[in-house]
């Protein structure tokens, strides 16, 4: 079969491959993919993700039975319905289904609906109620700005200065949906289910990222510097009640809410003294989670995207190895950066998941997260050592990356 993903980031280097692994895959279309792809998909550049229309075409003219979508941004855009109207089986949910990471307002009302645990939030829209309620909760405090942000939309404001400014930030503009979160102090984890409606194939193994840009999780939050799994120092019983009190719930919940979700679900969490809260839902694999989590997976992924479709339970069979993923980012992200600084050492090797790199004579830098060295081993330490090493073998000077990635497993 033919299948197509969307999207340009690491992520989908990642998915990309792990669907070309398959033996039911003949070929695997990516959109509008990167120069670093053609390792494992045949790239597709003259088509942008935002041009549906192009999409459902070229879909149909090259006979493709799944199409994959990596980010956010299609998902809420509603690329899944142009798709499966036609005819297309998307693995991704509907634009109505993905407002659960589209919105955060709209996931928190959700969570309070239905009794599923999360931190005591409230919305605001304009500047002074926003100060007014700062007034009322001090910090610390968490604000996120509704919609979209790439991961970067939230604010841990440990001081009221930092919750000024948050505002001042968010409010810049003018008026704004804000979403204020009570601090909830605990280990966080990723958790990765595969649903269809009321049904859910969570996975039984969890990974940890870090959002923080720098080592000792300081600094601005980011869409992920690094990622490994599995968690171990996380019980199992965690995961357990995770799946009882989150998972199971909100799948039950979209599917009360005639959501109709088809896709994966990510479960941010946190692990606190009354037991694991969301901290946030995506409607789309984490990155870079998914690096790490599809590195480790043995499972055919069309054959458990097929097993989901048909509500059938699949085990999801996984290596041994633990895997870990270090983020390569241009200097000044997640702020402002320049793109072009020349990147050395990098052979196409899938030691590499690329996300901001560019064929010209030499490979340069062209987005924020440039790349991710994954390193496996039997243990996180060995898996960390050889995560480094690759690390070490990349060359540039616009280039920076935390050097503590899974301290917590150490």
């Amino acid at each position: 079969m033919k299948v197509l993903v969307i999207g340009s980031g690491g992520r989908e280097h990642a998915l990309s491959h792990k669907l070309k692994q398959s033996e039911r895959v003949d070929e695997v279309f990516v959109i509008p993919g990167n120069d670093a792809m053609v390792n494992v998909a045949t790239v597709v550049s003259d088509i942008k993700e935002t041009e549906h229309d192009q999409i459902l075409n070229f879909a149909k003219e090259q006979g493709v039975e799944w199409v994959v979508i990596g980010p956010e941004q299609p998902l809420t855009e509603g690329l899944a319905d142009v798709l499966t109207q036609a005819g297309i089986k998307v693995f991704g949910p509907n634009q109505k289904a993905a407002q659960i990471e589209g919105s955060k307002s709209f996931a928190k009302e959700l969570m309070a609906k239905y009794d599923i645990p999360t931190a005591e939030y409230a919305v605001v829209t304009t500047k002074q109620e926003a100060l007014d309620y700062l007034d009322s909760h001090p910090a610390p405090i968490v604000l996120k700005q509704d919609g979209l942000a790439a991961g970067k939309g939230v604010i841990v404001a440990m001081t009221h200065e930092e919750a000024v400014g948050a505002i001042e930030l968010f409010y810049q503009n003018g008026d704004a949906e804000v979403v204020f979160e009570e601090f909830l102090a605990g280990e966080e984890f990723s958790l990765m289910v595969f649903v269809n409606d009321d049904f859910i194939i969570p996975f039984d193994v969890i990974a940890q990222d870090h959002k923080r840009a720098y080592d000792g999780d300081l600094g601005p939050n980011t869409g992920g510097m690094g990622a490994y799994c599995p968690v171990s120092h996380i019980s199992d019983d965690v995961l357990k009640v995770t799946n009882e009190t989150i998972a199971y719930p909100i799948a039950r919940a979209m599917h009360e809410e005639g959501l109709n979700y088809f896709g994966l679900l990510y479960i941010g969490a946190i692990i606190t003294e009354d037991g694991p809260k969301v901290i946030e839902f995506n409607a789309r694999f984490g990155d870079p989670e998914c690096q790490v989590l599809l590195t480790k997976m043995e499972s055919d992924l069309i054959e458990v995207l097929e097993a989901l479709e048909r509500k059938e339970d699949i085990q999801l069979q996984w290596s041994d190895d633990a895997v870990v993923g270090v983020v390569l980012a241009s200097e000044g992200y997640p702020g402002s950066y320049d793109k072009g600084h020349k990147v050395y050492g990098y052979d196409g090797s899938l030691d590499y998941y690329i996300s901001g790199l560019k064929k010209e004579e030499d490979w340069v830098t062209s987005g924020g997260r440039v790349m991710l060295a994954v390193g496996k081993g039997a243990s996180i330490q060995e898996a960390v050592e050889r995560s480094y090493k690759k690390v070490g073998q990349i060359t540039s000077d616009g280039l920076f990356h935390r050097k503590d990635i899974a301290h917590r497993a150490l």
